[in-house]
């Protein structure tokens, strides 16, 4: 049984119910934005005989596209945030299906770059940030299990896109496999029709009032005190530009919290992350061609991304479920931390397997790390930050991670152009991951420690009578020094005398 755990929602998950036809439209939506990258690798050898280019170059369409996905997650968090997650993901598929048709007439790899790269990664990326939105509304204690069944539909797309794309491309060529592929991918409209808002209802309603009343006593107070407190009055001028850029500010905040970057958990956490992504999507990518280039037929080379599929479509699952227990959701991002490591050690033994039946044993740990990785990135990130402000920390990291991600595919093909070998791209994208994992791990353990201590002062002062009646002495000496008395004032005086509020134990700095 999950350890008790609190939401900061307003309203409490159902934790089931219509949540689990919102898993299975997030696991489509989900399915179709971490594989069609990877799948679309099956085409590579052609599109480098037909356009004549190398590598590195090829390697960029894959690139650009998730970059696009993961750098288009504070538009896509924007658009959630103003419209709801079920029109931004329909119109996500709509885009998808034009950028894929629109391929299928490319002349240029230049062209490619925009409606593969541009065009399909954008609708990707409007569907993959709001299904992992909507599962954080759906689902509170049964979270981790949720996010592993919806993370679950990613290798189960990779177990059907890869052979498929190798039969559409025999029997359609390329550019008919582009105009099949693009009708597939509306399948996302469909996906995103299932997720039906949800909330606190009426209550929602009244407490939205209730703060938006508070928030303009309490400028109206800090405005009337500011202009007691001033010898002279500003210029109008002045004061209407200050308010205007006040304005600007909380109007960009409201759809993007900037003030997590004070936030200790999510700095470690988005920087583990920036550096785990430059090795992350690269050894799937090159791995198809990796066994073409060994001498394997197309088919059995299709095979090992089935492999991989298969062994992630359980592993996803079977990590959420261990995530959730009492042991281990505790310390979930330490088993975050071992994962990515044992992901980089996977890569750093690939150059041993020299056979076939090395790359099918290689596939099928690869295919295992991998899942664990994917059941619990978004887990840990709402672990740190709590559901409610998921939506803007789910965007300011993608939007961190989109350089990485852009960068880790081509540096990978440059090092196959010059060396003439796949193997210094296997240990490249090993070593980033185990630093990265090994970071990650000592950085965690280095914030227990200090939340831990943290905590023990707090008790320690709660417990001191002197200590809280000298703080509440200074606190109302402040109050009385910087504002005049008077009836209108008392809910200020509440709100500031109020404890600090702290999110799923993890304290802002």
């Amino acid at each position: 049984m999950s350890p008790p755990v609190s939401s900061d929602l307003g309203y409490v998950p159902p934790d089931g119910g219509w949540g689990w036809a919102v898993v299975f439209g997030a696991s489509i939506s989900v399915g179709f934005a971490c594989t069609f990258p990877k799948a679309f690798t099956i085409y590579f050898k052609e599109l480098q005989a037909v356009y004549g280019i190398s590598y590195s170059q090829i390697a960029w369409i894959t690139s650009i596209m998730c970059a696009t996905t993961y750098g288009g997650g504070p538009i896509s968090s924007i658009l959630v945030n103003r419209y709801g997650s079920r029109p931004v993901v329909m119109f996500g598929g709509l885009l998808c299906g034009i950028g894929m048709v629109s391929a299928a007439f490319c002349t240029s790899i230049m062209q490619l770059y925009i409606c593969v790269g541009f065009i399909t990664g954008l609708g990707l990326a409007l569907n993959l940030q709001p299904s992992v939105i909507m599962i954080g509304k759906y689902f509170l204690k049964r979270r981790p299990i949720a996010n592993g069944l919806a993370m679950a539909g990613s290798p189960v797309m990779l177990c059907t896109l890869a052979p498929l794309n190798q039969f559409l491309f025999d029997s359609f060529g390329w550019r008919g496999s582009f105009l099949i592929l693009g009708a597939i991918l509306l399948n996302c409209c469909v996906a995103g029709a299932l997720f039906r808002p949800i909330g606190p209802g009426t209550a929602s309603v009244k407490t939205q009032v209730t703060e938006e009343e508070k928030g303009a006593l309490k400028q109206e107070v800090t405005e009337d005190a500011m202009e007691i407190s001033s010898p002279t009055n500003l210029p109008m001028k002045n004061k209407t530009e200050e308010e205007g850029d006040r304005d600007c500010c909380e109007k960009i905040n409201r759809y993007l919290d900037f003030s997590l970057f004070k936030h200790r958990g999510f700095l470690i956490y988005l920087i583990g992350n920036v550096l785990m992504f430059l090795g992350f999507f690269a050894p799937i990518i090159f791995l198809a061609p990796y066994a073409k280039h060994t001498g394997i037929d197309e088919y059995s080379a299709a095979f090992l991304l089935s492999i991989l599929a298969i062994v992630d479509i359980v592993a996803r699952p079977t990590t959420g479920i261990i995530a959730n227990s009492k042991w281990v959701r505790p310390r979930i991002q330490y088993f975050f931390s071992f994962s990515i490591a044992f992901n980089g050690v996977c890569h750093l033994l690939c150059p041993l397997a020299s056979s076939y039946t090395g790359l099918v044993v290689y596939s099928v740990f690869f295919g295992l790390a991998f899942g664990m990785v994917c059941a619990m990135l978004f887990e840990t990130l709402m672990d740190l930050v709590g559901a409610a402000r998921f939506t803007s920390a789910v965007g300011l990291v993608t939007i961190a991670e989109c350089c990485t991600i852009l960068l880790g595919p081509p540096i990978g093909g440059m090092l196959i152009d010059t060396f003439g070998d796949y193997k210094y791209m296997f240990v490249k994208c090993g070593v980033v991951m185990v630093l990265a994992g090994t970071f990650l791990f000592i950085m965690n353990y280095y914030n227990y420690r200090v939340l831990a201590k943290e905590e023990k002062e707090r008790k320690a002062r709660e417990e001191d009578p002197k200590t809280v009646r000298t703080e509440n002495e200074g606190r109302n000496n402040w109050i009385k020094e910087t504002t005049q008395g008077g009836p209108e004032l008392e809910l200020l005086r509440e709100e500031q005398a109020g404890p600090k509020k702290e999110e799923n134990g993890i304290r802002e700095v």
